[in-house]
């Protein structure tokens, strides 16, 4: 206290730094873009919330209370500072702050409640592929189960002529849902990677959020799942396993792209020769000359696995390519975007001729894409 302080200025000092009662409440695992409440409680003072730059928190300060949102913008783990409390004493004539020690780590995976929806679907047969609704989960199997009534969203080759034919009503052939194959995704996550997609997100964020919609469909439809993760050396790998979806998000969740060139024949080799397996190859398709080692990679595997590679479309350059110019400056940026389109179209051929397909989809889109991709590939018998 200063010199020539009363007694009741020393009273209400005393008063405004004993420390309140403060309580926290915040989930420890978040999932990237996806809000989660964060409750801070105390009686009769300001509680504030910091936030680190990857954390966004609305509104971060309240009386008494403070219910607010949480918005994780990067994976990995991250420490949420102790909240701090703004205490004042009778009357208003002082006040302190008080950090609080109880600092927390929340841990932030991929959008793991996407991936859950979609693997919900696939279990009770509601994943839509260009529009239309399957029945069952994969919609054909491999083995020959039973004979039953025809349904309209059955695929032509299910339709048991003789059947309809002897029973003079239209029957199918239910098929057996075929399991314990080797699922294997591939990340590449070198400079092509650090790319921005969308609204602070980078394509090795939208690639895991695919990553993780597959692996839990894996899991749904019994096959086992597994990864490598690589740019210019291996830097993760689970070998394939049952139920081995939660093992891939923990694998992969904090990993950041470098800014180094990937070796695709160090990741195809990595992956081996063993049992052949669908390969899921997570990537960037930016043009040909990017594209030239991953193309001359690809006999690697396909001699072997069924090879998938997925990538994520540029929504900004669908936009400038679907805007009429108004000026000259976007007739150039028309002409661009349309370049770089042919290019990367070109580069999918190249691919595809090496023996790969493709998939390409905008970045909500690619774990859709990949499942579809991924089931019609067990359904054709093709693992």
């Amino acid at each position: 206290m200063q010199p020539g302080t009363t007694s009741r200025e020393r009273h209400h000092g005393l008063a405004a730094r004993r420390r309140p009662e403060v309580m926290r409440t915040v989930p420890r695992t978040l999932a990237r873009g996806v809000p989660a409440a964060l409750v801070i409680e105390g009686d009769g003072v300001r509680v504030r919330q910091p936030v680190v730059p990857d954390l966004d928190l609305s509104p971060t300060e309240a009386d008494d209370r403070l219910d607010a949102v949480l918005v994780p913008r990067r994976r990995g783990r991250h420490e949420l500072p102790g909240a701090v409390a703004r205490t004042t004493g009778p009357l208003g004539l002082a006040r302190w702050d008080h950090r609080m020690p109880q600092t927390a780590e929340v841990v932030v995976y991929p959008d793991l409640p996407a991936a859950h929806r979609l693997a919900r679907a696939v279990r009770q047969g509601r994943l839509r592929e260009h529009g239309r609704l399957t029945r069952g989960a994969l919609g054909l199997g491999t083995d020959f189960e039973s004979v039953r009534d025809y349904s309209p969203d059955d695929d032509v080759r299910q339709v048991n002529w003789r059947a309809t034919a002897r029973l003079d009503r239209p029957m199918s052939n239910q098929y057996r849902v075929d399991q314990d194959r080797d699922l294997v995704c591939v990340v590449d996550t070198g400079r092509l990677m650090q790319a921005p997609v969308g609204e602070r997100a980078t394509r090795l964020d939208v690639a895991l959020d695919a990553v993780a919609a597959v692996a839990m469909v894996a899991d749904v439809v019994g096959d086992r799942c597994g990864t490598v993760a690589f740019d210019a050396t291996v830097r993760r790998r689970l070998a394939p396993r049952r139920a081995g979806g939660r093992g891939v998000v923990e694998t992969l969740f904090d990993l950041e792209p470098n800014a180094v060139e990937s070796d695709y024949e160090l990741a195809f080799r990595t992956v081996g020769g063993g049992k052949r397996a669908l390969v899921l190859v997570f990537t960037d398709l930016l043009d040909e000359a990017a594209a030239r080692s991953l193309v001359d990679a690809v006999p690697v595997l396909a001699r072997r696995h069924a090879l998938l590679v997925a990538t994520a479309t540029d929504p900004d350059i669908a936009e400038v390519t679907n805007t009429p110019p108004a000026t000259k400056v976007d007739a150039w940026a028309v002409a661009v975007a349309a370049e770089v389109l042919e290019a990367r179209r070109r580069a999918a051929a190249q691919l595809t001729a090496a023996g790969a397909q493709v998939v390409e989809a905008p970045p909500a889109q690619l774990g859709v894409a990949c499942v579809t991709a991924y089931l019609r590939m067990k359904a054709r018998a093709r693992l």
